[in-house]
């Protein structure tokens, strides 16, 4: 399928950076990271004068689009750390049905909001009637058990149909969510394929993790526990799960997202993954951070995201395609959170 307007995340720092008290590994300065990242005197210039710049991200494969980008805030990073604690970034997002975070003790209620509605009965009997192909993300064990499903539903109503849609996308997660925190990325099952083929979101998300090598230079011990999770992560980290129903491509989309933040007054990193997405894009990997620049703050991040949208004939043209997608997004979120620090500060200084 090819894509009319792909949805890939591009995620800024949609968790709390400001759990944590300190660093315990070396933090880069804004000129290390400005160099590691690419960004010569150029565009440090323009980024002095509040333009946003862009930095390449390596892509690792056919169904890969990455992408960085850069701007500096002309507010303190704890102001910035402050307004995310507080959670004005995520009440921005338009796409957004839903959340909730995922307790350590998380059970089949923990999802009870996730809902296909009345309005989206016709999705609900698509996923009741999954095949193998890219409509939905499901593993070949997922799918066989949708069909047993489906045979205790011959003659049900709509109602009774939208319920029994909404339970078994409600287990399907849950038992995501435990098999990965069980055993990590291998406990990530693949995607079902037509013609026998996978497509496998934790080969993806490992290599994008071992390819960070910027933030894995200065946090080496926080990438080898991102890498081999559940392996315990060090002693400054927060974690969080959550899951998020969003709006991708017009249709409804559960989320399994895994979050892990370190920050302090030298500086910040948020790193995220998304271990289950339910259609259109397969994984995402997500590297967001701030440091203290002047009288301000260099903010940067990056998005890799995996989908099969992008591959096979015309590839180049499609990673185009969905690179300037992805890239006005990033640029839109970015000058949303500069507008609201400003307005905040003049608030403020009133």
């Amino acid at each position: 399928m090819l894509f009319n307007k792909l949805s890939i995340p591009v995620m800024l720092l949609t968790g709390s950076l400001c759990y944590l008290p300190v660093f315990a590994q070396e933090v880069p300065t804004p000129q290390q990271a400005l160099q590691n990242f690419g960004i010569g005197a150029e565009q440090i210039t323009q980024l002095e004068h509040g333009k946003i710049v862009g930095y390449e991200v390596s892509e690792t494969s056919q169904e890969e689009l990455a992408i960085g980008m850069a701007m500096i805030l002309p507010v303190a990073l704890p102001k910035i750390i402050d307004y995310i604690k507080r959670g004005n970034l995520t009440a921005t997002e338009s796409d957004l049905i839903a959340s909730a975070p995922l307790a350590n003790n998380a059970d089949i209620n923990s999802f009870k909001k996730f809902a296909f509605n009345d309005k989206q009965l016709d999705e609900a009997k698509a996923f009741l009637e999954a095949e193998p192909g890219d409509k939905f993300n499901l593993s070949k064990p997922e799918i066989d058990s949708l069909k047993s499903l489906q045979a205790t539903l011959e003659d049900a109503d709509d109602k009774t149909l939208l319920k029994a849609a909404n339970q078994k996308y409600r287990e399907i997660l849950l038992q995501r969510l435990l098999a990965y925190r069980k055993s990590g990325l291998s406990g990530i099952a693949p995607y079902s394929r037509e013609n026998g083929k996978t497509a496998d979101p934790a080969m993806e998300l490992r290599t994008d993790a071992t390819i960070s090598k910027a933030w894995a230079h200065y946090f080496p011990e926080l990438q080898q526990a991102w890498l081999n999770y559940p392996t315990p992560l060090p002693p400054n980290s927060t974690e969080q799960f959550l899951w998020l129903n969003r709006m991708v491509e017009d249709r409804p989309t559960a989320i399994l997202n895994h979050r892990v933040m370190v920050a302090g007054e030298t500086g910040g990193i948020f790193i995220s993954r998304q271990f289950y997405v339910g259609h259109s894009y397969n994984s995402s990997h997500v590297v967001a951070g701030g440091l203290p620049y002047k009288d301000g703050t260099l903010v940067f991040y990056s998005t890799c995201s995996s989908t099969d949208q992008v591959a096979g004939m015309g590839s180049g043209l499609k990673h185009s395609i969905g690179r300037e997608q992805i890239k006005k997004e990033m640029i839109k979120r970015l000058q949303r959170l500069n507008k609201d620090m400003k307005r905040k500060a003049s608030a403020v200084g009133q």
